[in-house]
């Protein structure tokens, strides 16, 4: 009698060198974002991350004159239901109002054609939102429409790479910087994905809200968009 054969679930990310050589990695990074309002004390914040050596950002809440965003990533989620969760249980985070409507959390994925995979999961990110020359951020979640996932394969590459195309020329001319992290089944709405842009100035991250609107992708297969935070980055950690 044959051997039965067990399948195995791939749950690894895949990319691909220049020459076409296959890659594989099963490391990944997340990243989350938590919002409050009724800040009166923001050094003590910036205190706090620094003491605990903390890899993140602070942002202003350009939206909120009270209000401050806290960006954190790390490989293992297990911190952000340890040290994260206690860093916000300390003494400047307590008299503070979690706006709970602005948490994002999300992981780094591929597509399967990134050249440097493990840069493009864990260094690129990192350097993107650390980068002193970046202070600007917009963070917002979305999630596409059923009908999207329906088509076929190269259907929603066409899609994707007209999207994908506009990002990058945007990014050679350095405008704005993306980061895009996967949060299926990890966000309390049900959205999709999380983008952060980032950049020198704020006009550009939303011109290309704005540019991006007229694309198939948004204009017919984006259920839901937002809500925004707008933030400007009064601290980072030190870069990678």
């Amino acid at each position: 009698m044959a051997e039965k054969t067990q399948s195995r679930i791939d749950i690894q990310e895949h990319g691909m060198d220049r020459d076409g050589t296959q890659r594989t990695s099963d490391r990944r990074l997340f990243m989350q974002l938590q919002v409050f309002g009724e800040c009166g004390d923001r050094e003590a914040v910036v205190g706090e991350l620094e003491r605990r050596s903390v890899e993140g950002v602070l942002y202003q809440d350009v939206n909120n004159p009270r209000g401050i965003g806290v960006l954190t990533m790390e490989e293992d989620p297990k911190f952000f239901a340890t040290a994260a969760a206690e860093l916000f249980h300390s003494e400047p985070f307590r008299p503070l109002t979690l706006k709970e409507e602005l948490t994002m959390f999300g992981r780094t994925y591929s597509t399967g054609y990134e050249p440097n995979l493990e840069d493009w999961l864990l260094e690129k990110p990192r350097r993107t939102v650390l980068n002193s020359a970046w202070r600007w951020a917009l963070w917002y979640p979305l999630r596409r429409t059923g009908a999207f996932s329906a088509l076929p394969p190269e259907e929603q590459k066409t899609i994707l790479r007209e999207h994908g195309m506009i990002g990058r020329s945007y990014a050679e001319e350095d405008l704005a910087h993306d980061i895009r992290l996967a949060c299926h089944g990890i966000d309390p709405h049900d959205n999709e994905f999380v983008i952060g842009l980032v950049g020198k100035d704020l006009y550009p991250l939303s011109h290309l809200v704005q540019t991006m609107r007229k694309t198939k992708q948004t204009s017919q297969y984006i259920q839901s968009m937002g809500p925004f935070f707008v933030g400007y980055a009064v601290w980072q950690s030190p870069s990678p």
